[in-house]
């Protein structure tokens, strides 16, 4: 089964079919995960909006193993990450999305395994390829057919390193710049763990990345709440056309 996990300007899934509202308890988090069940054409799949209703959970407080664990729980094999980014790479422009192959994890004190010798005995997974190259495909190609039968064209940035900072406060122009220097092309603040807690389940993972805004430094421009908000609402119905050509895929 696919489930898409919903970021920044994901909160919910419009022109789709809500068939069952879930709550599912794990070990990891007092309160339930809450999900929804999908309906796109004759498809399910499962929607995880990983700030919750409201878009009122910060990147750091996040329980990513609780909503992965909720995700296996459901039988979920394969995970389309929905990520809103700051742009690095010069050619990766506000409104244009990228596919990511490789992640530098720049967070911390966030609760980063199953395998934590608690629950689950420790073990170490291989993280040599942080996504799913068949999902990364997938994706691209979704991107490819929406691009060739839509009038909302948008650019497609085939491969590029994302780089998860802690947050919630955007990075310094020095903090981009070392980021740039370490070789990522966008920041955000919510690819890690989840990509690896998803490679301990083994379930599938990629990331189709929004950029919202230039990062820090990036642009002489200042960064504003209202024109990321411009960039997010325009870029998801991309998004949300991508994620329905995902599911008649699947």
């Amino acid at each position: 089964m696919l489930a898409i996990i919903g970021g920044t300007g994901l909160s919910e899934l419009q022109g789709f079919e809500q068939l069952e509202k879930l709550a599912i308890k794990t070990p990891y988090a007092r309160a339930k995960v809450r999900l929804v069940r999908i309906g796109s054409g004759n498809k399910e799949f499962i929607f995880l909006p990983r700030h919750g209703a409201g878009h009122k959970i910060p990147p750091h407080e996040i329980n990513y193993r609780a909503n992965i664990a909720a995700l296996s729980d459901l039988g979920v094999t394969a995970i389309v990450a929905v990520n809103a980014v700051g742009a690095i790479h010069g050619d990766f422009l506000p409104g244009s999305v990228a596919v990511p192959d490789q992640l530098i994890d720049y967070s911390y004190s966030r609760d980063v395994s199953f395998f934590d010798g608690k629950l689950k005995a420790v073990h170490h997974i291989d993280f040599t390829n942080p996504y799913s190259e068949p999902i990364r495909q997938r994706i691209l190609e979704a991107t490819e057919v929406v691009n060739s039968h839509s009038k909302m064209g948008c650019e497609v940035m085939a491969s590029g390193t994302y780089a998860c900072t802690q947050g919630p406060r955007l990075e310094t122009a020095a903090e981009i710049r070392r980021l740039a220097r370490d070789g990522c092309d966008m920041v955000g603040m919510t690819g890690m763990p989840e990509a690896s807690l998803a490679r301990e389940l083994e379930i599938e993972y990629a990331s189709l990345a929004l950029s919202v805004n230039w990062a820090a430094g990036m642009s002489d421009a200042a960064i504003t709440l209202e024109d990321i908000h411009e960039v997010l609402e325009g870029g998801m119905e991309f998004v949300s056309a991508v994620i329905t050509e995902i599911v008649q895929q699947s």
